[in-house]
């Protein structure tokens, strides 16, 4: 069977033998039309164009940025502030209800219903932040559960001291010391380094609330340069020393970048002024408050060692020191907060006096409050009273300029990107009227 071979292409029939074969001719490569896009007057207006269009969207990009990570930093701060007081919050009501444990101990029997009233309460309420604290971050929940499970073995032995007690059972006087050791070597670190934990993230909050600021001016000043370089050149080539679209488009960042800026540095300046009186004022107010009831805590135990108590009256003196050191830090109208310190402070040199020269009842009834005024009880009320109600005012001042601070920017944030487009639409808009005269 005969088969049919095609036929060669035309070129190749009609070549000479041992002539070479050209190809095709090929059309302009993409890269050569890409450049011969850019070549000459018209092709740098494009370059020019693109390029301030791009910067005009990489501007509203990061105005954009800018007041989401002031605004974001704001509200973070606002939050973990909240956090560090309720954190410290647990701490105080913890050694305020082992306050109360150690001092009602001391009056042996039933203790004062109003005391016991107290040490419930403060439980109660430790209870209750541990729960709301865990909600609010959930970075703490694993230490805010095994510090509740410490606390369930504290309350434990305290009921078992109580009940031995009221007995007259010197075996209470045991349950007591392995609760406050309890609370002191397992609860309280946690407790500390919860505080440690958000110390660290509101300080890290308040350090970005800044970077905003830098966003909106760094980016802005790029920006206004190429918008600058580009109506200079179009001015030494167009010999047109104004084009209004592209001036238009330059003022709408400058003024975007003015406004912006003002108002980032405002919300940052606030900030920091917040971090540096009511906030310190506050973590002052916290460690002065755990301070003292540690300090009360330690005065009873003191007492109920009964001589054998030196390590307890170290604790107490080391406290004291920590209180007398934080109420150094308070700026303002506290002299009779640290009056009140110094009165409870001046009693308890009469506890310790009475109990050295032997006269422990003394000691023990000034410690209960059942020697008359001055007491322990009377003294140190009014400091709890007087540091209660100045940490409620400094904690709800930092929450209030905190949100001021961040309801105060401007709308820039979804602003940014539809300014920065708007910018590059008046760029294209007062290239294509040049680029229309080279048609």
């Amino acid at each position: 069977m005969t088969q049919t071979q095609s036929a060669p292409p035309a070129t190749l029939a009609a070549a000479p033998p041992g002539t070479a074969v050209q190809p095709a001719a090929q059309a302009p490569t993409r890269r050569g039309a890409i450049a011969q896009w850019f070549e000459g007057t018209p092709g740098r207006m494009r370059a020019f164009l693109i390029l301030a269009a791009a910067m005009s969207v990489v501007f509203g990009l990061a105005a954009a940025q800018g007041f989401s990570q002031s605004g974001g930093a704001l509200e973070r701060a606002q939050a973990n502030a909240a956090q560090l007081v309720r954190i410290q919050a647990i701490h105080t009501n913890l050694v305020s209800a082992n306050a109360d444990a150690t001092n009602a101990f001391l009056v042996g029997g039933l203790e004062p219903p109003q005391q016991r009233a107290h040490f419930v309460s403060s439980m109660a309420a430790a209870a209750g932040l541990i729960a709301e604290a865990a909600t609010a971050q959930p970075a703490d929940r694993d230490v805010l559960g095994a510090l509740n499970k410490t606390l369930i073995t504290y309350e434990g032995l305290i009921e078992q001291a109580r009940a031995n007690n009221r007995q007259g059972l010197p075996i209470g006087s045991q349950y007591l010391k392995d609760a406050n050791s309890v609370l002191q070597d397992d609860s309280l670190p946690l407790v500390k380094a919860l505080v440690e934990a958000n110390e660290k993230r509101v300080d890290t909050e308040f350090d970005g609330i800044s970077y905003g600021t830098i966003w909106v001016v760094v980016g802005g000043l790029l920006t206004l340069i190429v918008f600058f370089l580009t109506l200079r050149w179009l001015a030494r080539r167009t010999h047109r020393y104004l084009n209004i679209p592209i001036a238009a488009g330059a003022v709408l960042v400058l003024l975007t970048t003015a406004v912006g800026g003002i108002a980032l540095a405002s919300a940052s300046g606030s900030a920091k002024d917040t971090r540096n009186s009511e906030y310190e004022r506050t973590l002052a107010l916290s460690r002065a408050r755990i301070a003292a009831y540690d300090a009360r805590s330690n005065e009873s135990l003191t007492l109920i060692a009964r001589g054998s108590g030196d390590s307890f009256d170290k604790a107490y003196n080391a406290a004291d020191g920590q209180v007398t050191d934080q109420l150094s830090k308070l700026n303002g109208n506290d002299s009779y907060l640290i009056s009140s310190w110094q009165g409870y402070q001046t009693v308890h040199k009469k506890v310790r006096e009475d109990d050295t020269n032997g006269k422990w009842d003394d000691a023990v009834g000034i410690a209960v409050g059942k020697a008359g005024e001055p007491n322990s009880v009377s003294t140190f009320t009014a400091f709890d009273k007087t540091s209660d109600s100045q940490l409620q005012d400094s904690s709800t001042a930092v929450q209030s300029k905190l949100k001021d601070a961040r309801n105060g920017l401007p709308p820039i944030g979804w602003l940014g990107v539809p300014i920065g487009i708007a910018a590059a639409l008046l760029v294209a808009w007062g290239m294509s009227q040049r680029l229309e005269e080279y048609r």
